[in-house]
C-alpha cells in the first residue's frame, strides 16, 4: 500500500523534500506549529506516524490532534501507534508463527480463504534463543540426543549425532614466533575444526586464518540437530507467509542483528519517506532508541495484532527527559553508566513512560554507549529510553556502511520534519514532563547483585556487600548463613586436583555481548584484559564454567582481528556460538563433583556475567548468588576466582615468577581501546556481516520443509502442535461472563516476574512436561528447552509456573506446587489446573505488587488461559503483562488502594465469585463475593474501549481472526 494513503485527511501537507524532488513525505512540521517544535522528538514519531496512517477508522484525526496537544493530553487519553515494522526472536516468534498458521487452519474450517492470512506489517524473525552449551572450553562433554517426537512426518525422527573431536595445528607458517594454541589442550580437547561460514580466528603468534573452535562447531551441529523440526517448521513459514523474513540460526541476537542489519532509522516505501519504527515480541527491542528508532516490546499477543495490520495502543505517555552532562571516569565502561543510570530512573519513577536524553553528555556517548543504554529501558520500567539522531549517529552509519546517498536523503528528511537534534543548535529544547539530570563524571564501576539487576554494588565494596548479603535474612539480597559456617571451606577433587569452595566462589562466569551489542570497547576490554593477564600468568580455574557468547561474527571478527581472541581463549573464555546462552539458563550442567559440593557444603556458589538478567537459580539451580558485570570485570572475577576480593588492596593472583598481580596491572587504559577500537572496528566488518546474513549458510539453506498453504499438521509431534486459541471462534462478541465459585490456584507474593510464570530454561525430570514428553517415548536427554518447545501448547501448559523458586503461600516454600482444595491433595500446578478444569471448577490467581515483572512473555497469559485461570487479582501489575491477559481473554483486577489479601482477611482457601455487567467500562470497580460470605471491590484494569472490546471478543487472537471470516 502506498504510505501516502488514499482518502487521507492530511494529503495536502504531503511534500517532495527539498534538492530530490522524487522523495515525498508529510511534512508534519507544518501542522503544528509552536506545539510542534516543543515536542519530544519521541512523541514527533508518534505524531508522524497517526498522520500517515489515519485511516479514521483505526486511527482517527483526534487522534493525531491528541498526540499534537501531548502537553495537556499526556496520561488523559489512548493513542493508536503503527510501527514500521514488527522483529520477532525465535523463543516468542514462534507461537506466533504457529497461532498464523493455526488461524490459517480456523479461517479455513470457518468458510475462509485461509491464503488470505499473512503479516501485513513487514516482520523479521531472528533464529537466536535455540543455542545451549553443550560444550564448552574446559568440558567438551557427550552432549545429548537430539529429541523430536515418536513419529515425525513430514519431518524425519534424526539419528544421535556422531561429533568426533579432532586436533587440527595451525597451519605452519614459516617465521612462527611462539606456540600456537590451537594445539594446547590444557584447557581444550579437541579445540579446531573444519572452517564454518564465518570470520576465521588468527593466531596470536602467526597472524593466519584458523580454522573455528570446535565448540563452536559442534554446539551449532547440536542447535541444528535437536531444533530441526522446529527450523523447518520456520523454513515452512518463510515460503508460504508474504511479508516475512526469517534470518536464520548462526547469524546473531536478535538485538543485534535487529541493530546491523534490519534498522533503517528511515523507511523509504515507493519514494516515500518516513522515520523506521518497530515493536518486537522482546522486551529489549528498546536497544534501537540508541538508532533514533522508536521501538518497544510487546506481548506476542499484540505483536500478532500489529502484524496483521492492528496498531498498537497506549496511554499517552510522560515524557522525562535525561539530562546528561560531564564525561565519564576512564576506568567507567558503559556498563557503569547503564547501571548508574538505570538506578538514577528507576529512583525517578519512570515506568509506563517514555525517557528521552538530551544535554551536553549525550554527545560524549558513542551510538554504541546509547543502544547499551536503552537495552536496559526495561530494566528501569520506562516504555523506552529514545536518543534522537544526530551528527554522532550519522557518523555511525556511515562507518558502518550506510550508502552516502541514503544518509543524504536521510539528513535531509530528518531536518525537515524536525526529528534531527543538533546540539550546536540555538533552538530550544523540547519541553518534557519532569527531568532527571545525571552527572557522567560521578559514575564509578559497578556490579549488579546477587539476585536483581536493580541492585548495585560498587565493585570496591563487593567484598564487604557479600559478607552483608551472608549474613541478611533469606531475601531479595540475604542469603542467612550462619555466622560459625561462613567461612566454610570444602575440598573438591576436579581433574586430578584439590580445588576449595568456599562462600563466593564463582562457577559460571559468561562473556555475553547481548548486553553489549555493537559496543566494542566493553568487549575489547574484556579481550585486552585477558591478554595481558596472560602475558602476567595468571589462569582461570578449570572447574568454572566459562563462555564467551558473541552478539553476532562481527564481534567475533572484531576480537579476533584485534589479536585478543586467543588470549580470552586461554583463560576458558571460548566462543561457544552465537545465540542467547548463559543468559536464558542455557547453560550446560556443572562438573558433578562441583555440583555435589556444593550442596555438601550449602555452599553459596556465584555466577558473573555480562546479561541483563540475574535472577535467583536462572543460570543454574544451585548457583544461588548471580552478578551482572561488564565484560573485563567478567573475566577479572573468573580470574580471582571469587566476589570475596577487594580489587585494590588483595592481587587477583599469582603470574610468573610468583608476582602477585593487581588489577590494576592489567587493567586496559580508554587509550588502549580507542586505539584497538580504531583499528579494528571498521566499516568492512559492517559490509561482511551484512553479506554473510543475505547467503545464509549451509545448514539453513540445505534444510527442506513443506510448502503447503496449511501446514500439515502431526500429531506425534512434540515441537509443534496446532493451539487451541481458536477452537470457540465465532463471528460475534459475547458479554462478558460470570466467574462463580471460582478456586484460587495459586497465592503469590510481591514481584512475581514472567520467569515464575512462563516456562524457560530445561524442562526438568520431575515436572509435569517431563512426565506428558515421556509419555510420548522421549528420554529425559532429549526433553531439549522450553523454549525450543514453545510451539507445542501441552508442553507449555504444563510448564507454567513450574519455576523451581516460585514461592506459592499455600506450600510456604520454593516449589511448582499449589493444592487442589476440593482434594486436599498437593500437586503440580498444572496437575491441580487439570483436575479443577475436569470438575468445571474455574480458577483465578491472587498476587501481590508488580505481578508480570521482567521480559514480555506471551506465554505468560496464554499458559495460564489454558490452565484455566479467568482473572487475576493483584495489588498491581506490570504494564505489558496486564495487557496480555487481556489480550488472551484473562481479566486483570486490581484490589483497591490500600487493601490486599491480609488487610481484607483472605486466606485464599475460599472460593471467589465475580459478576460482571452487560457493558464494561474503563477503570470501573467490580464487587466480589466469597464463600464465606465476605465482600468487597476491586478495580478491572481495563483502561480504555479497546481492551474491553478485545476482551469481550475472547482476546487479540480471536478478534484479529474474524477479520477473514
Amino acid at each position: 500500500m502506498d504510505p501516502a494513503r488514499t482518502g487521507s485527511p492530511y494529503q495536502p501537507v504531503i511534500e517532495a523534500l527539498t534538492n530530490y524532488p522524487q522523495k515525498r513525505f508529510y511534512n508534519v512540521s507544518k501542522l503544528g506549529g509552536s506545539k510542534y517544535d516543543v515536542l519530544p522528538y519521541s512523541i514527533r514519531v508518534l505524531f508522524e506516524s497517526s498522520i500517515r496512517n489515519c485511516d479514521g477508522f483505526l486511527v482517527k484525526e483526534t487522534d493525531a490532534m491528541n498526540i499534537l496537544d501531548w502537553k495537556t493530553k499526556q496520561n488523559n487519553v489512548e493513542v493508536p501507534f503503527c510501527p514500521a515494522r514488527v522483529v520477532l526472536q525465535d523463543f516468542t516468534g514462534i507461537p506466533a508463527m504457529v497461532d498464523f498458521a493455526a488461524m490459517r487452519e480456523a479461517v479455513r474450517n470457518a468458510g475462509g480463504d485461509p491464503v488470505k492470512v499473512n503479516p501485513a506489517c513487514p516482520t523479521d524473525l531472528t533464529v537466536d534463543h535455540s543455542l545451549q552449551i553443550d560444550f564448552s572450553k574446559c568440558a567438551i562433554q557427550n552432549t545429548p540426543n537430539p529429541g523430536g517426537g515418536e513419529s515425525q512426518k513430514p519431518m524425519a525422527k534424526l539419528s544421535p549425532l556422531k561429533v568426533q573431536p579432532r586436533k587440527l595445528p595451525c597451519r605452519g607458517q614459516t617465521g612462527c614466533k611462539g606456540p600456537c594454541s590451537a594445539g594446547d589442550s590444557s584447557r581444550n580437547s579437541g579445540q579446531f575444526s573444519a572452517q564454518i561460514e564465518n570470520t576465521p580466528i588468527l593466531c596470536p603468534f602467526h597472524l593466519q586464518p584458523v580454522p573455528e573452535p570446535e565448540t563452536v562447531l559442534k554446539n551449532q551441529e547440536m542447535e541444528f540437530g535437536r531444533n530441526r523440526e522446529r527450523l523447518q517448521f520456520f523454513k515452512w513459514s518463510s515460503k508460504v507467509f508474504k511479508n516475512i523474513s526469517i534470518i536464520p540460526p548462526e547469524t546473531g541476537m536478535a538485538h543485534q542483528v535487529n541493530l546491523e542489519y534490519l534498522s533503517r532509522v528511515v523507511f523509504e516505501v515507493k519514494d516515500f519517506l518516513y522515520p523506521d519504527s518497530v515493536v518486537g515480541t522482546d522486551s529489549h527491542t528498546t536497544m534501537v532508541n540508541g538508532l533514533g528508532i522508536l521501538g518497544w516490546g510487546v506481548g506476542g499477543i499484540e505483536t500478532e495484532a500489529v502484524m496483521l495490520g492492528m496498531p498498537v495502543t497506549l496511554t499517552l505517555p510522560e515524557v522525562v527527559g535525561c539530562e546528561l552532562t560531564g564525561t565519564a571516569s576512564p576506568l567507567a565502561t558503559s556498563i557503569d553508566i547503564v547501571l548508574s543510570i538505570t538506578k538514577h530512573l528507576r529512583q525517578a519513577d519512570v515506568a509506563g513512560k517514555f525517557v528521552e536524553f538530551f544535554g551536553s553528555g549525550v554527545s560524549q556517548l558513542s551510538v554504541a554507549d546509547r543502544t547499551t543504554i536503552a537495552n536496559m529501558c526495561p530494566e528501569y520500567g520506562a516504555i523506552l529510553s529514545f536518543f534522537p539522531v544526530d551528527n554522532v549517529t550519522l557518523k555511525h552509519l556511515k562507518h558502518t556502511g550506510f550508502d552516502k546517498a541514503k544518509l543524504e536523503v536521510m539528513e535531509a528528511y530528518l531536518k525537515a520534519v524536525k526529528l534531527f537534534r543538533n546540539d550546536e543548535s540555538s533552538s530550544r529544547e523540547p519541553e518534557y514532563s519532569q527531568i532527571v539530570q545525571i552527572s557522567l563524571s560521578s559514575i564509578i564501576p559497578y556490579v549488579s547483585g546477587p539476585k536483581r539487576s536493580q541492585d548495585r554494588v560498587a565493585v570496591n565494596n563487593m567484598k564487604s556487600d557479600f559478607q552483608a548479603c551472608l549474613n541478611e535474612k533469606t531475601g531479595v539480597k540475604g542469603f542467612q548463613i550462619a555466622v560459625e559456617k561462613q567461612n566454610d571451606i570444602v575440598p573438591v577433587q576436579y581433574e586430578g586436583n584439590e580445588y576449595k569452595l568456599s562462600h563466593g566462589c564463582i562457577v559460571i562466569a559468561a562473556v555475553i555481548s547481548c548486553t553489549n551489542n555493537c559496543n566494542p570497547s566493553v568487549m575489547l576490554a574484556a579481550g585486552l584484559l585477558a591478554k595481558k593477564a596472560v602475558e602476567a600468568g595468571l589462569v582461570v580455574k578449570p572447574y568454572i564454567r566459562t563462555s564467551l557468547s558473541p552478539g553476532s561474527g562481527m564481534v567475533t571478527h572484531y576480537l579476533s582481528s584485534s589479536g585478543v581472541l586467543p588470549y580470552l581463549s586461554k583463560l576458558g573464555f571460548e566462543v561457544v556460538g552465537y545465540g542467547c546462552s548463559t543468559c536464558v539458563g542455557n547453560t550446560a550442567p556443572l562438573p558433578e563433583a562441583i555440583r555435589n559440593a556444593i550442596k555438601q557444603g550449602d555452599i553459596i556458589a556465584c555466577g558473573v556475567l555480562s546479561g541483563t538478567k540475574n535472577f535467583e537459580g536462572r543460570l543454574c539451580d544451585c548457583v544461588r548468588a548471580n552478578y551482572l558485570a561488564s565484560p573485563p570485570l567478567v573475566v577479572a572475577y573468573a580470574i580471582a576466582g571469587t566476589v570475596r576480593i577487594d580489587f585494590e588492596t588483595e592481587p587477583l593472583g599469582t603470574g610468573f615468577n610468583g608476582k602477585s598481580i593487581y588489577l590494576r596491572d592489567i587493567w586496559p587504559t580508554r587509550k588502549e581501546l580507542h586505539t584497538v577500537e580504531e583499528e579494528c572496528v571498521i566499516s568492512s566488518m559492517f559490509k561482511e556481516l551484512k553479506e554473510k546474513m543475505e547467503k545464509g549458510n549451509k545448514r539453513w539453506n540445505s534444510l527442506e520443509a513443506p510448502e503447503s498453504a496449511l501446514f500439515p499438521w502431526d500429531l506425534k509431534s512434540t515441537y509443534i502442535r496446532c493451539p487451541s486459541f481458536f477452537d470457540k471462534l465465532a463471528k460475534e462478541p459475547v458479554s462478558p461472563q460470570a466467574i462463580e465459585n471460582a478456586h484460587v490456584l495459586l497465592y503469590l507474593g510481591d514481584s512475581v516476574t514472567t520467569d515464575h510464570i512462563s516456562p524457560a530454561g530445561s524442562i526438568a525430570r520431575s515436572s509435569a512436561a517431563a512426565k506428558y514428553l515421556t509419555n510420548k517415548g522421549l528420554t529425559p536427554r532429549e526433553f531439549n528447552s522450553y523454549g525450543a518447545r514453545r510451539g507445542n501448547d501441552a508442553v507449555m501448559t504444563r510448564g507454567t509456573f513450574a519455576n523451581i523458586k516460585l514461592l506459592n503461600k499455600f506450600i510456604g516454600k520454593p516449589a511448582p506446587k499449589t493444592i487442589h482444595f476440593p482434594s486436599g491433595q498437593t500437586l503440580d500446578v498444572f496437575e491441580a489446573a487439570e483436575l479443577y478444569q475436569k470438575e468445571g471448577v474455574p480458577v483465578i490467581i491472587l498476587a501481590g505488587k508488580k505481578y508480570g515483572l521482567g521480559s514480555s512473555r506471551d506465554w505468560a497469559a496464554k499458559g495460564p488461559f489454558l490452565l484455566g485461570v479467568k482473572a487475576v487479582l493483584a495489588e498491581s501489575y506490570e504494564k505489558v503483562h496486564k495487557s496480555q491477559l487481556i489480550g488472551i481473554g484473562i481479566a486483570p483486577l486490581q484490589f483497591l488502594p490500600g487493601e490486599n489479601p491480609n488487610t481484607l482477611g483472605l486466606t485464599g482457601r475460599e472460593q471467589f465469585s465475580i459478576l460482571f455487567p452487560p457493558e464494561l467500562s474503563p477503570g470501573m470497580t467490580l464487587d466480589i463475593k466469597t464463600s464465606t460470605g465476605k465482600v468487597f471491590s476491586v478495580i478491572a484494569l481495563f483502561e480504555n474501549d479497546v481492551e474491553i472490546t478485545l476482551y469481550k471478543y475472547g482476546g487479540s487472537l480471536n478478534f484479529v481472526a474474524r477479520r477473514f471470516l
